[in-house]
């Protein structure tokens, strides 16, 4: 197949996988507008015919084609402000709370223009509330639509179908910071095949190391590449240029990370100003009052938890105690915070001699990460009680205790042994600048089914865009986690 074919096959897979990502914008306002007009149907129903809110009499009683000119005309109303707030075009990424806040802020834009025009006209009596349930349904209606197409849309996406194949140049800090958001966050669609560097050959975690920069050409044509991620310093601008002009000779898209002088891009402020980037810093540390929310959350959930749970503690502790000789709680010393290292208790899920059996099972290493974090699905020195409270996270309850101490906080990043931070790479250490968490984004992102590379790009995400915010979606994230013992062992 000659150059010109290939690159007009590769445009027209692009753009056939491009269709698959996600509904047109036209679909989905055709689906509103069938929703809308099923919720003013509802909204007519409830209150004429089931009399909702107060009984109708003889003389007020409005037909519903009665009401058909209202309901066409709020349709249009609701399409043109939906379209000007930007729910049919939403950024890449954003989430199904953003898009509600569209959804109900456009509602009642629509619904308050229709009351004051047709209150001012009243062509006929009308009842108030019927543009409440209408309201009402209408935020319903679309927040249950768009909650199903995100489900539908993280089906697909987890059997590789309408992914956005994408190759990173660079695997320095730049190149890091695209594959943690892509890690942390799999809603933004993309599939990374790998990375190229001129120095790197180990993997990163799933992402795979695919050669040098030079061999772009190469992998653009045998991996169907979508999209060429740049991410190298301002000082190797010769070499952007070579690949600018090798993805353009391609008809691969590509971008291009800007490097802010060894800044990370989370510390990175850009203002806009008449199309003139102003960029400034940020702090991307929590302020003390964040701090001080956070410790009060974590003490009050945390002694609220020991309260609820300690029934359930008790019956733990005498089944570890019967079931094999050794202590119920073992103490083991994690590093925290700033490297200190502090006493982590857990119930104790191996048997007592655990320790001394290391050497024999480190061969049935899972976790591919050099030492950095040991990890085996069926380790033999488990217990049959142990299985069970590791796979539900049961032995780590004693830890609630250490939360109230002020060692650890509810989220945060997994505290790791002395042994395995002295085989830490440099940027490794990141993870370190905030305290450890009994859960986190590792926890519900796949738990010991990540390596160790991709459990630090979780975590040095989480500690960059830290929010109340966050730990709350990550708690409620966790309890399905838990209950289900999702990639627990």
């Amino acid at each position: 197949m000659g150059t010109a074919a290939l690159v007009e096959a590769r445009r027209a897979t692009a753009a056939a996988r491009r269709r698959a990502r996600s509904l047109r914008p036209s679909v989905v306002a055709a689906i509103d507008v069938g929703l809308i007009n099923l919720a003013f149907y509802v909204a007519w129903y409830a209150r004429y015919r089931l009399e909702l809110g107060a009984e109708i009499a003889v003389e007020n009683y409005v037909d519903w084609m009665t009401y058909s000119s209202i309901q066409l005309a709020l349709t249009a109303v609701l399409l043109i402000v939906f379209r000007l707030q930007g729910l049919y075009r939403l950024r890449r990424g954003a989430g199904w709370i953003d898009e509600m806040g569209l959804v109900v802020n456009g509602t009642l834009i629509g619904i308050a223009v229709m009351i004051v025009g047709v209150f001012y006209l009243r062509p006929f009596g009308l009842s108030r509330l019927i543009f409440v349930y209408d309201g009402l349904l209408i935020v319903a209606l679309l927040g249950l639509a768009r909650w199903v197409e995100r489900l539908y849309q993280g089906y697909r996406r987890r059997r590789g179908i309408g992914l956005e194949r994408i190759v990173v140049v660079g695997a320095g800090p730049l190149g890091r910071v695209i594959m943690q958001n892509v890690v942390a966050q799999p809603e933004l669609g993309f599939q990374i095949l790998g990375f190229v560097d001129e120095e790197r050959r180990e993997d990163i975690g799933r992402f795979a190391a695919l050669g040098r920069p030079e061999d772009i050409p190469d992998l653009v044509d045998q991996f169907d590449v979508d999209e060429v991620i740049i991410a190298l310093p301002a000082t190797d601008h010769q070499r952007i240029s070579q690949l600018l002009l090798s993805c353009a000779q391609r008809q691969v898209g590509f971008r291009i990370v800007p490097d802010f002088y060894e800044l990370s891009l989370n510390q990175v402020d850009i203002v806009d100003v008449n199309g003139i980037p102003l960029i400034g810093l940020r702090d991307v540390h929590m302020s003390r009052a964040n701090l001080l929310i956070k410790r009060a959350i974590d003490v009050a959930l945390a002694g609220i938890a020991l309260l609820a749970t300690w029934p359930l503690l008790l019956a733990i502790a005498l089944l570890v105690k019967l079931e094999s000789p050794g202590p119920i709680i073992v103490n083991q010393t994690r590093i925290g915070r700033g490297g200190r290292p502090f006493n982590f208790p857990k119930f104790r899920s191996m048997y007592q001699d655990a320790d001394a059996r290391l050497a024999h099972v480190l061969h049935l290493d899972e976790a591919r990460s050099a030492g950095r974090i040991f990890k085996v699905r069926n380790d033999p020195r488990r217990t049959r009680i142990g299985r069970w409270l590791r796979k539900f996270s049961l032995d780590e309850l004693p830890q609630l205790w250490t939360v109230l101490k002020g060692d650890m906080s509810l989220v945060g990043p997994r505290p790791p042994f002395p042994q395995e931070v002295e085989k830490y790479e440099d940027w490794h250490r990141r993870r370190l600048d905030a305290l450890p968490g009994i859960t986190g984004l590792w926890q519900v992102s796949g738990r010991s089914n990540l390596t160790f590379d991709e459990m630090a790009l979780l975590d040095i995400w989480y500690i960059e865009n830290w929010s109340l915010g966050l730990d709350v979606k990550i708690i409620l994230r966790t309890v399905p986690a838990v209950a289900l013992g999702t990639g627990a062992y």
